[in-house]
């Protein structure tokens, strides 16, 4: 006599979804079984506090975070939700999963590996902490792998973004046409410089009012985070997965055609123009690397968008993207301690102010402080490099850059600033410092126009600080940056001057930066 099948229930599964995880096929969600398994997802004090952030950014994650949870609800799913201002919640990931494991015993526990290394240390933790079996997965939400970039590297000591991109795009097939890439060429930078034509009107982009629970998020934000970086008032972020389609649906059709001319144009009062405005929903996990560059593709394969601007948009995410990823998981936890240029002067107070003469950093800081974004442009040529020229102390800015933007993560954050804006590990990354005088700024912009300074004087007090800033910055790192020969335009430059003209040079950056005040304008809560 054969048995009768069993109708006893599966082992109970929790599976705990972070608030930059907010993508349905998460591998923590594979296998799920609504009978048995429950998704815990937890807004905790310490995650919007070990940095101070944006309001907007903190009102992104945890308004995207309801929703999400919502959408699972709404497919049979259980969904164990804390909220932040529940009278028991523990102010911490591991504090709420302890809690969350009393109250659900489960037989195992699922998570995605995370992206941040101080989170996966925690995470490393729990097996022993809780008892119960632990299974963190590998995140597959991008095109390479951690364990295939630390293959890819090998045992280099440095990394180079295009090689990787030409390694990515020969992998993926993305822009390839028999073995070779299409055009001809691999990169096609250097069509994609134009500044911004004065009789041009700037693209309206789509936005998004507040619903009814992000008004919630807001008024709990205000509250609690009142001495945050950023205004609220102006918040239009997309906090849904519709959201997040609409968006990138609006970039491809109306922008993604003219992003290549005007990807490094910057324009006052503008802070999007053409540029696509999703990295917020990429790093949250509202849409996928994969999904976004398809989409894009899929106007390039319809004739309606330029080699040059397919191209640019693919390096962003298919290289730079991915790359930064795996430098960083690569690298931590020792990369963050570099400081190649022994830089050390502490974090002038208008990066959260924005007041200050100079109308670039003003712009760029008023963006930012507005919209919680600035496009890549503004973030690498104007607050990094002067960053990179004054020699701010790395940490100082890095925390900066992590609490200003809605889409900044330590993992694409530190190495974007450390070793592409700072030049901060020697090297690792880039293969030269990205410095600039006022001239670069007047080409690729309209911001040097009614400023209290001319790039077209090199010094004296109308002079554009980062004209005499950028050769004081060569002459006190002669000797680590002279012998790089992508440096040795400059330096030839620098040679033919006297001991006199550079002594004063120098004085007079040490002049105009001495009397930069430092450090939060209110204290530690950065308001």
């Amino acid at each position: 006599m054969s048995a009768l099948p069993s109708s006893a229930p599966g082992p109970s599964v929790l599976r705990f979804v972070l608030g930059d995880q907010l993508t349905r096929t998460l591998p923590t969600l594979d296998g799920l079984d609504p009978a048995t398994d429950t998704v815990l997802m937890v807004e905790v004090m310490e995650e919007a506090t070990y940095v101070p952030h944006h309001k907007q950014k903190i009102t992104l994650i945890l308004s995207a975070m309801r929703h999400f949870a919502e959408d699972l609800r709404a497919e049979g799913i259980r969904v164990d939700y804390v909220a932040l201002d529940d009278p028991d919640n523990t102010g911490s990931f591991t504090g709420e999963l302890e809690r969350a494991a009393r109250r659900h015993l489960p037989d195992a526990i699922v998570v995605t590996e995370p992206g941040e290394a101080r989170v996966l240390a925690a995470m490393d933790g729990w097996r022993t902490r809780l008892n119960v079996p632990v299974e963190i997965r590998p995140d597959t939400r991008f095109y390479c792998s951690r364990a295939d970039f630390a293959a890819w590297a090998g045992g280099k000591a440095s990394y180079r973004m295009e090689t990787f991109y030409h390694a990515m795009r020969t992998r993926t097939g993305l822009l390839m046409e028999d073995g070779a890439p299409v055009g001809g060429r691999w990169n096609f930078d250097a069509d994609n410089r134009k500044p911004w034509p004065a009789d041009r009107a700037p693209p309206q982009r789509l936005r998004f009012a507040p619903d009814a629970t992000t008004r919630a998020v807001m008024a709990l934000v205000a509250a609690r985070f009142a001495g945050h970086f950023g205004d609220l008032d102006g918040f239009t972020w997309g906090v849904t997965r519709a959201d997040a389609l609409a968006a990138l649906e609006d970039f491809a059709t109306a922008c993604l055609p003219a992003f290549g001319d005007y990807q490094d144009a910057m324009r006052s009062g503008e802070p999007f123009l053409y540029h696509a405005t999703l990295s917020p929903y990429l790093n949250a996990g509202l849409l996928t690397a994969r999904e976004v560059v398809d989409r894009a593709m899929a106007e390039y394969r319809a004739g309606r968008v330029p080699l040059n601007a397919i191209e640019g948009f693919v390096r962003q995410i298919l290289g730079w993207r991915e790359f930064v990823r795996g430098v960083y998981w690569l690298r931590m936890p020792d990369y963050a301690d570099g400081n190649a240029l022994g830089a050390e002067r502490g974090l002038p107070t208008f990066y959260w102010t924005g007041e200050t003469g100079m109308n670039c950093l003003h712009q760029a800081i008023e963006d930012t402080r507005r919209h919680a974004y600035a496009h890549h442009i503004n973030r690498l040529m104007i607050t990094g490099n002067f960053a990179l020229l004054a020699g701010i102390r790395p940490a100082e800015i890095e925390e900066w850059y992590l609490v200003v933007y809605a889409d900044a993560y330590e993992w694409v954050e530190l190495p974007n600033v450390h070793g592409m804006a700072l030049f901060a590990d020697g090297g690792v990354m880039s293969s030269k410092p990205y410095a600039a005088g006022g001239a670069y700024i007047d080409r690729m912009s309209n911001y040097c126009d009614g400023c209290a300074y001319s790039p077209k004087i090199k010094t004296g007090p109308k002079a554009c600080p980062f004209n005499y800033l950028y050769w004081a910055f060569l002459i006190r790192n002669a000797d680590t940056l002279s012998r790089n020969q992508r440096m040795a335009m400059p330096y030839r430059t620098l040679a033919a001057w006297d001991g006199t003209r550079r002594a004063a040079l120098v004085a007079e950056a040490d002049r105009f930066l001495d009397g930069l005040a430092t450090g939060y304008p209110a204290g530690p809560g950065h308001g």
